[in-house]
């Protein structure tokens, strides 16, 4: 479960940020609707502990992040939380399936290739695992990226556009299996967007 109270963030005078409430439970997912310049992808590095409010706190499985430092806001990510960034980060030196099993090794997970190997079916990118990320197609990286933050079973699953790269096909894949896994893993599901085809796949969302 994760919620949030009272967020504030600035980068400036002129540019700050309040964010609505949320609450999103184990196994329930929260789509999160906005604009360019709304502040999403803001307010999700705020849920993923990669930005410190300046106001207002955030609960993730009931306990309270604020006052944190570094090191453990870092562990927390690793083990609690699987991130889908808008644009992919990859070690461009390893594989894609290397690339997957990374997540395991900074969580201090055993590499489970029977799951990697499974995702990346489920996604459709099987026939790619041996390849390096930069022979992929944008879209076919995003799934890359979703499939490597499905791999620690993490309690609180956070995409920040996860669909924007990808025709209604895949869309639709992707959409089916987040719910699905995050459902299978018992994990909270918050997806941050302006794609309006998701508008229909979620019953519980909040507009910025």
């Amino acid at each position: 479960m994760i919620t949030s109270k009272n967020l504030r963030f600035s980068y400036s005078p002129q540019k700050q940020f309040s964010f609505p409430d949320i609450a999103c439970n184990d196994k329930e997912a929260l789509l999160i609707l906005g604009q360019s310049g709304r502040g999403k992808t803001t307010f999700l590095h705020l849920l993923a502990l990669l930005l410190q409010p300046d106001a207002g706190n955030i609960q993730i499985s009931g306990h309270t992040l604020s006052g944190l430092s570094s090191t453990e806001r870092t562990n927390i990510r690793a083990k609690s939380l699987g991130i889908i960034y808008q644009r992919a980060h990859f070690v461009s030196a390893l594989s894609v399936i290397d690339n997957i099993l990374l997540s395991n090794y900074l969580a201090g997970n055993k590499q489970d290739k029977e799951k990697a190997s499974y995702l990346a079916e489920q996604l459709g990118f099987a026939d790619h695992l041996n390849k390096k990320t930069t022979q992929l197609s944008q879209g076919e990286q995003q799934r890359v990226s979703i499939a490597r933050a499905l791999m620690n079973n993490p309690n609180v699953i956070l995409a920040d556009e996860p669909t924007s790269n990808l025709d209604d096909n895949n869309c639709q894949k992707v959409i089916e299996l987040l719910k699905k896994q995050s459902s299978l893993i018992g994990a909270s599901l918050v997806v941050v967007t302006h794609d309006q085809r998701l508008k229909d796949e979620f019953p519980n969302q909040v507009f910025l």
